[in-house]
This record gives C-alpha cells, structure tokens and sequence, in this order.
C-alpha cells in the first residue's frame, strides 16, 4: 500500500495506487462483481472485500510484485490444479505483475464461492 490512510471504500483503496494497478484493481472488481451481483462491497482488514449473506466471500488487494486474491481456503483448495502455477497461502492467490491475471478462473472461482456461502446460508436458515 502507498499509503498509511485507512480507506473508507474500495475506491479510496483503488486511488492509492499507480493508474496501471489501478486498472488491473479495477478489472478484478468488476469481474467479481459480475460474479457475484448480489454481493455487497466494502472494506474489510483495510482491503475490498465482498461480503454475501453477512459473511467475507473474497478480498482482494495489491502488493509491490502481485495482485493478491483471497478466495478463502475451500475456494484455493477446489481450483489446486489451475492454480498450480501461483505462489499463494492456505486462502490466498498471488498473480505477478507483469503476468496476464486469469479473469476466467477468478470469475469460476467467485461463482463457486457464491454456491458454497449460498448453500451454507440455506443449511443454517433451516436448522433454526
């Protein structure tokens, strides 16, 4: 991050960077939104996050060499083949700048985050 400042939204957070990271920050969000419409965009940890049903779906942010996506551990885990080719944690998805970003993965990787929080949001709805 450029700077110390706290965003309040996830365009605070975008502006903070360089207009060529901005763009792939910009397109990254997109591609969630589109993904996922009914998730609600916020700032979670002091980076963008989209939340549905009241729960983190993934976070995004940015770092000196990457762009780094959160998808959680079960969304990391159920696209292990295809990401095979990235650094990353448990949770975390690192793509190196300099490297095309894979649109096409994030895009089935948010959708199948969205299924899972869905079905998890119907499961406790109904043992209540």
């Amino acid at each position: 991050m450029l700077s110390k400042a706290r965003p309040k939204s996830v365009d605070d957070y975008i502006e903070m960077y360089p207009k060529d990271i901005q763009d792939l920050l910009q397109k990254l969000r997109r591609v969630i939104r589109e993904s996922a419409p009914q998730a609600e965009e916020t700032i979670s940890y002091q980076i963008p996050t989209f939340k549905l049903n009241g729960r983190n779906l993934v976070h995004f942010s940015a770092f000196k060499d990457h762009i780094a996506f959160f998808p959680t551990s079960s969304g990391r885990e159920a696209f292990k083949k295809e990401l095979a080719h990235y650094k990353g944690g448990r949770g975390t998805i690192q793509f190196p700048l300099g490297e095309p970003i894979p649109y096409d993965l994030v895009r089935k990787i948010v959708k199948f985050r969205v299924k899972e929080e869905n079905l998890l949001f119907r499961k406790k709805k109904t043992q209540k």
